[in-house]
């Protein structure tokens, strides 16, 4: 099977410049509007193949500024069952196409917190599945959590995989894209297209983060669509985005974006010939050669960050920080 995959390139409204919640809402309201327009717009063009859509990372409200994380959390976080997801849910049905996307969000096992959460939604409307962002600085994640966490939710439910008739689909955040473990552990589960949301800083002269992407896909024989922030409306911080960028299972770039918002990186996801790659035996196939036993025992030998932070302090966006100090102190000493 053969589709199309479109990353939007498109500008998110910074809603931390607003008071209040419902402020913050309509804006996501409008945002969504606006975003139904450009995709009635880009898929009459591009053609109805274009089957999975992917957003960047934080395109309904932008990041967090100074806010706290009850005030973040109050103001700007999703609740799972509530009408933002709806008004996405309807447009998806629309459109019937896959759609990923990436919000904060609240979750009723942790009230005092928000997490970032990417989704997919499948063209009946439902979410086929929520990922949490694994590593952040500034904002809470599960590891920080830990043993409530896998309580709640279970360890798999860490690298959610969708398997679905256009492949098997899964979800990476923002910095999540730097550690190969990630993406190893969902292509470990069967990933084969990995659905990454940035909001990064672009320039023409690649940083190692663009670089990232072809490694990520190469490494691990997966299509890898990563969809980055033109910029940031209405924000104090500003953001030149750019460098949405679509990679084939060798690392070779299929799609990309320079800067602006950009309705156009669209490729081919060709499944068949990802699968024949796979199983042929090469220097190149690295997923059939990945010995896992000869570093299991260096990871548990050397705990580096520790786990579940916030579970004896009151939670707050500079715990990251100083447990980094702590562990870099640690490291280096």
């Amino acid at each position: 099977m053969a589709y199309k995959v479109l990353a939007l390139q498109v500008n998110a409204p910074a809603v931390t410049v607003l008071s209040s919640r419902d402020d913050a809402e309509a804006h996501m309201l409008a945002t969504i509007d606006r975003l139904d327009r450009q995709l009635t717009a880009t898929l009459n063009q591009a053609g109805r193949d274009v089957l999975l859509v992917v957003t960047p990372e934080a395109f309904l409200t932008g990041a967090p500024g100074t806010e706290s994380i009850d005030e973040w959390r109050d103001k700007a976080c999703l609740e799972i069952d509530g009408r933002i997801y709806e008004t996405l849910s309807a447009m998806v049905q629309r459109h019937q196409v896959y759609f990923s996307g990436n919000a904060y969000e609240q979750d009723p096992y942790f009230p005092e917190l928000f997490f970032q959460t990417s989704f997919l939604i499948g063209p009946n409307g439902d979410v086929l599945l929520r990922y949490r962002r694994l590593n952040a600085t500034g904002i809470p994640t599960p590891h920080d959590v830990w043993g409530l966490y896998l309580d709640a939710y279970g360890y798999d439910s860490l690298f959610p995989v969708a398997k679905t008739n256009i492949g098997n689909l899964a979800c990476l955040a923002g910095d999540d894209l730097l550690y190969p473990e990630v993406a190893r552990c969902l292509t470990m589960r069967g990933a084969e297209v990995l659905l990454h949301a940035a909001a990064e800083s672009y320039s023409p002269v690649p940083p190692y983060r663009s670089m990232v992407r072809q490694v990520r896909a190469a490494e691990t024989m997966s299509y890898v669509v990563s969809a980055n922030l033109a910029g940031l409306t209405e924000s104090p911080v500003p953001l030149a985005g750019g460098g949405s960028k679509i990679v084939d299972p060798r690392g070779l770039v299929l799609a990309d974006a320079g800067h602006g918002e950009n309705l156009s990186v669209i490729a081919d996801i060709d499944l068949a010939a990802l699968r024949e790659l796979r199983q042929r035996p090469a220097a190149t196939n690295l997923p059939a050669q990945l010995r896992t036993e000869l570093y299991a025992e260096s990871y548990t030998q050397h705990a580096v960050y520790p786990s579940g932070t916030l579970l004896s302090q009151t939670p707050d966006r500079q715990q990251n920080l100083r447990t980094q100090q702590e562990v870099v102190r640690k490291l280096y000493a």
